[in-house]
C-alpha cells in the first residue's frame, strides 16, 4: 500500500547573514502591470514554499552556491523585472504590479554542522527544521501581501558541499510552472548566460482577462460558498482544528497499478485521476463528514494548452490554472466504488476549455474575486511534470525538489503530486503526496488507505501491503 514516510528528526544550527534585496542587474522599465483575472482571485492571494536539496559536485568543489545564485538572480531579474516590483490593489480589488525594481529578498546562510546525508533517505514534506532553511517571514493575509517582496529566497550551504535552496513565492504572481521557468532562467545565468534566455518570459496577462460584456457561460461550483452552520462542525471544517498532523505518503508503480485494477470497464483513467480519487475518498471517510453533506474535489488543472485564439505563448509565467470541481455527497462518495470518484473528476476536467477559463475570469470580476470553496473541500495539484525536481544550477538535479508542505495559505486541504525516489524502498521511483489533517483523522486516513489496498481484487494481489511506522 501507500507508504507513510518517516522524516528523520534533525537538530542543527543555521547562521544567517542579514537579508538583502537583490535588484535587477541592469535598469528595467518602471511601469504598472495589471495581473490577470485568474492571478488575483482570493484563493491565490497567498504564499507557497518550495525547497530543493542539492548534493555536492566535484566540478563545483570550490564554487560558492550563494554567490553564484545571488549574481544569477540579479541577471535573471533583468528579464523577469516584475518580480522585483511590489503588488498594489486598485478598484474592484484589482491587483497590479508596480515595477519598482526594488528587488527580491535573498538570504545567505550556513549550516556548518550538518551534511545532506544526515537529513536521511526520507527527504519529503514536512521537513525537519524548515524554519531554519527559509528566512522567518510570517505568513500574511491578503492585505499584507501588498507592498511586500514577491520572492523570498534562502541558500543554505551544508558541510558536505551541498546546499538547500528554499523559496517562498507570492502565488498571485505565478503558479509552480511560472516559478520553475524563472528558476530555470536563473540556472541559465548561473551557467554563464547573460544576454538571451532559451525561453524568454512573456507577460500577456491580458489573455486571461474577462471580456466585456461579462459572460459567465459555465457553472462554477468550485466558487460556491456554503453558508450553513454545518461549516463550523468539527468534522468538516479542518482548519478549525488545533492538533494537526502532517505526513507524506509514497505511491510507487505497484501501488498505482493496484488502484487502476480497482476499476473495471471501458473507461480508462489516468494516474492523476485514480490517485486523486483514492485520496479524496479516504480523506472524506477519515473526516467523518455527515453522509448527506456535499463534498467537493477541486482538480487543479493547467489551462495553458486550452487557449487557441489567442494561444498562451511559450514563456508565459502567470497563473495558468483553474479549479474545476467534482461535487457529490459524503455518503455517496464513501459507499461507491473508486471508479465513481474517478469518473466525477474526469468529467469535471473535460469541462476545461478556453471558454471555461474566460467564464472563470468573468465570475472573478462580477463576484469581487471570491475564494474557491473550502468547506468540506479537497484540492489536488499534479506537479510531476512542472520540473521543480529538474532545475540544475551546476550541482546536478536536486535530491528532492518540490513543495515544502501541504496546504495553501490558510487552507489545509491542498495536496500535491511530486516525483520522488524512495531510497528506503530500493530506490523506487514514484509519487510523494503530502497530507495535512487533524491528528485523529490522519490515523483514520492511513487506515482507509490500508483497507483500500487490502481489498484490492485478485488481479493485483502481487502487490504486497507495505507499511512503515510513522512518527510524524
Amino acid at each position: 500500500m501507500a507508504i507513510p514516510i518517516t522524516a528523520r528528526s534533525l537538530a542543527f544550527k543555521v547562521v544567517r547573514h542579514e537579508p538583502e534585496l537583490i535588484p535587477p542587474a541592469q535598469p528595467t522599465p518602471g511601469e504598472l502591470k495589471p495581473l490577470s483575472d485568474i492571478d488575483d482571485q482570493e484563493g491565490l492571494r497567498a504564499e507557497m514554499d518550495f525547497v530543493q536539496f542539492y548534493g555536492s559536485s566535484p566540478s563545483m568543489k570550490y564554487k560558492d552556491p550563494a554567490k553564484i545564485m545571488r549574481e544569477a538572480i540579479a541577471k535573471a531579474l533583468v528579464f523577469y523585472y516584475p518580480f522585483a516590483g511590489r503588488l498594489r490593489e486598485g478598484p474592484n480589488r484589482k491587483l497590479m504590479v508596480e515595477c519598482t525594481g526594488e528587488g527580491v529578498v535573498f538570504v545567505e546562510a550556513e549550516a556548518a554542522d550538518v551534511t545532506l546525508e544526515q537529513f536521511g533517505d526520507a527527504l519529503s514534506p514536512p521537513f525537519p527544521c524548515f524554519n531554519q532553511l527559509l528566512i522567518d517571514v510570517p505568513r500574511t493575509g491578503t492585505a499584507q501581501l501588498l507592498n511586500r517582496p514577491l520572492l523570498f529566497i534562502q541558500v543554505t550551504r551544508l558541510r558536505c558541499g551541498g546546499f538547500v535552496l528554499a523559496t517562498r513565492m507570492n502565488h498571485a504572481m505565478c503558479d509552480a510552472a511560472g516559478l520553475v521557468q524563472f528558476m530555470s532562467s536563473v540556472a541559465e545565468m548561473a551557467g554563464g548566460g547573460s544576454h538571451l534566455l532559451s525561453i524568454p518570459p512573456v507577460w500577456k496577462r491580458e489573455v486571461l482577462t474577462a471580456n466585456y460584456p461579462l459572460q459567465i457561460t459555465h457553472k462554477h461550483p468550485e466558487y460556491d460558498q456554503v453558508l450553513t452552520d454545518s461549516n463550523l462542525s468539527a468534522n468538516d471544517d479542518v482548519d478549525n482544528h488545533i492538533h494537526m498532523a502532517h505526513k507524506s505518503f509514497f505511491f510507487g508503480p505497484k501501488e498505482i497499478s493496484t488502484l487502476k485494477n480497482l476499476v473495471h470497464g471501458p473507461i480508462t483513467y489516468s494516474t492523476y485521476e485514480m490517485l486523486t480519487a483514492c485520496l479524496w475518498k479516504c480523506r472524506t471517510i477519515a473526516l467523518q463528514i455527515a453522509s448527506t453533506e456535499e463534498v467537493s474535489l477541486l482538480g487543479i488543472v493547467n489551462a495553458r494548452g486550452k487557449f487557441k485564439e489567442p494561444p498562451l505563448p511559450s514563456g508565459f509565467y502567470g497563473n495558468g490554472i483553474v479549479f474545476p470541481a467534482a461535487v457529490t455527497t459524503a455518503g455517496k462518495l464513501s459507499q461507491s466504488p473508486l471508479g465513481y470518484a474517478a469518473g466525477l473528476l474526469k468529467k469535471a476536467k473535460e469541462e476545461m476549455s478556453q471558454e471555461y477559463v474566460l467564464s472563470v475570469c468573468a465570475l472573478m470580476v462580477s463576484k469581487g474575486r471570491p475564494m474557491f470553496t473550502t468547506a468540506r473541500s479537497f484540492a489536488v495539484s499534479d506537479l510531476r511534470h512542472v520540473g521543480v525536481h529538474e532545475v540544475d544550477f551546476g550541482w546536478g538535479k536536486p535530491i528532492y525538489g518540490g513543495p515544502a508542505s501541504a496546504g495553501l495559505g490558510d487552507f489545509s486541504g491542498v495536496s500535491t503530486f511530486t516525483p520522488y525516489t524512495y531510497k528506503k524502498n530500493g530506490g523506487e521511483n514514484g509519487i510523494v503526496v503530502p497530507v495535512l489533517l487533524p491528528s485523529d483523522a490522519m490515523e483514520r486516513f492511513a487506515e482507509e488507505l490500508r483497507k483500500m489496498f487490502r481489498e484490492a481484487p485478485a488481479a493485483s494481489e502481487n502487490v504486497a501491503p507495505k507499511i512503515t511506522p510513522s512518527s510524524l
